[in-house]
């Protein structure tokens, strides 16, 4: 925890979503290559939404479902790269595949660099388009997933006591019951009691499953007062 980063609980890479569950958006100013890749993603049963700009894309009710946005590099109103950094920026975490008819190497270099699943040169081969597709709805997949896990930790949680929240940090540490009892003013018993009910309310199977969880939560490990004075009190203690 000390190196700045979060761990959450490992999230196995989700399967495929059903096409018909997942949504495709397009963003592209001409209205020929909407009704185009429309049709492409409706022959193989995909759901797709198109948009004219990328105003009309924001402000499309988009349900928490897999899904990918298929964007234009050069809009009429808007900069598909400009427009790319925006989503990063506001966290929206959908993949993004650029496709362009004036593209070139440097645009497609800071497109990827910026996180973009891919960058088509128009024409493209509609398997080449399909196939990242699916990757990319399969990616996001797996994204939501990781944050519905997220969410069910953290409305675990919210409910635990406030006494319980006080003894996750001393469980996480190591100590023993008798020892969170001294530190706590509290009955082994009681102990014994929070610590059961920590466990029970986090579904943690193990001690190293509540360390994983805690970490996600950003919960640090609470220190004894004998480590304490072991690592910081007097030079007696040091030696």
């Amino acid at each position: 925890m000390s190196n700045g980063f979060v761990i959450l609980p490992p999230v196995k890479p989700s399967p495929p979503p059903d096409r018909r569950d997942a949504i495709v958006y397009v963003v592209d100013d001409e209205a020929p290559v909407r009704r185009a890749l429309a049709t492409l993603m409706r022959s193989v049963d995909m759901h797709v939404e198109t948009f004219s700009s990328t105003e009309e894309f924001l402000h499309f009710a988009r349900p928490a479902v897999p899904s990918c946005l298929l964007l234009d590099v050069r809009l009429r109103n808007k900069n598909g790269l400009a427009f790319q950094q925006e989503i990063v920026q506001s966290g929206l975490g959908i993949p993004v595949l650029f496709m362009t008819g004036h593209g070139d190497i440097e645009m497609s270099v800071k497109a990827m660099k910026s996180g973009a699943m891919d960058f088509f040169a128009k024409p493209f081969r509609d398997q080449d388009m399909l196939d990242a597709i699916g990757q990319a709805l399969a990616r996001d997949a797996t994204r939501l997933a990781s944050e519905n896990v997220a969410a069910g930790l953290r409305a675990s949680y919210g409910t635990l006591s406030p006494r319980e929240k006080e003894v996750l940090p001393f469980v996480l540490a190591g100590l023993l019951n008798k020892q969170i009892a001294s530190e706590m003013n509290l009955s082994e018993i009681t102990v014994k009691v929070h610590r059961g009910q920590v466990m029970r309310k986090l579904n943690a199977r193990s001690l190293p499953d509540l360390v994983r969880k805690a970490e996600a939560l950003g919960i640090e490990p609470h220190e004894s007062r004998d480590s304490q004075v072991l690592r910081g009190g007097t030079g007696d203690a040091r030696r």
